[in-house]
């Protein structure tokens, strides 16, 4: 069996996939070709296409990933790839109010080896629609307790969280996954890579610079958001991990071609170096 070397570093990367819509063949190799030059270890896709006779993931990554879908999709969903291997993997489906249909957290771990070790790696998918961040925040408190319960139950130093989160930073909901303000009697705290990386500058991930996104009866008048996000759970002192970089991923066309109508996310987190003893 193959050893696995050991790491103190995760290339984490998230992208939403926007299933097989537009000129597909084009934008798959758009995809095949930047996935593979930039060698996530964990990516989250959302609106991931699998059908009986099809793999969207798969097809994208080749066979040296292992792969959780989400269980109950209608034609896409959530899935999760690793380039360690995957332990358990749970779900939680959130229908908080009557007027939407239920969104899904996944959380996988993550079997990676030392000096990093076993992650819990969360994706996080909230309802889309511009009027709905009541139900957002509703999920982001359901699925922080999702995630606090299942550290409570297990040893593990580390939560990375990612997905495409319909929301800007300024939401209540991304206030509250950022620990700038407490929703619905709880709290907590996950450090942003794109901010820590770049504090103050917009980095939208939605943006009306990709045709995509306004092109046809998609989203005409839409103006750019940041909704896209990798962020690191946040012990008593900070974070667990360093962000070392965050960068936006197929933010630019290919020959023409841009890869989905979202950018992605990826970014480079480290666990921090040991602090030197003091001599007295």
């Amino acid at each position: 069996m193959a050893r696995v070397a050991a790491t103190r570093e995760v290339r984490v990367a998230t992208l939403n996939l926007w299933g097989r819509h537009g000129a597909w063949d084009e934008r798959r190799s758009v995809l095949v070709d930047g996935l593979r030059e930039l060698r996530p270890d964990v990516v989250a896709f959302q609106e991931a296409v699998v059908t009986d006779g099809y793999d969207q993931v798969a097809d994208l990554l080749g066979a040296s990933y292992h792969v959780a879908h989400q269980a109950d999709r209608e034609g896409t969903g959530l899935s999760i790839a690793s380039r360690w291997e995957v332990g358990e993997v749970w779900e939680e489906t959130l229908h908080v109010t009557p007027r939407i249909d239920p969104s899904e957290i996944a959380v996988a771990e993550i079997l990676a080896p030392g000096p990093l070790g076993t992650l819990l790696f969360a994706h996080h998918n909230p309802s889309w629609q511009l009027g709905f961040e009541h139900e957002r925040e509703l999920q982001a408190v359901a699925s922080s307790r999702f995630v606090e319960d299942l550290l409570g139950e297990r040893e593990v130093s580390h939560v990375v969280l990612a997905g495409d989160f319909n929301a800007a930073p300024d939401s209540a909901s991304m206030r509250f996954w950022r620990g700038l303000q407490s929703l619905g009697g709880t709290s907590v705290c996950y450090r942003d890579a794109w901010e820590s990386a770049h504090p103050g500058v917009p980095g939208h991930t939605f943006t009306p610079r990709n045709p995509l996104v306004t092109g046809g009866d998609n989203w005409p008048l839409e103006l750019g958001r940041r909704i896209d996000y990798v962020m690191v759970r946040c012990g008593r002192h900070g974070p667990t991990l360093e962000v070392i970089a965050c960068e936006r991923i197929f933010d630019e066309p290919l020959d023409g071609v841009w890869a989905s109508d979202h950018f992605g996310v990826a970014a480079d987190l480290a666990l921090p170096e040991p602090s030197p003893k003091a001599h007295y």
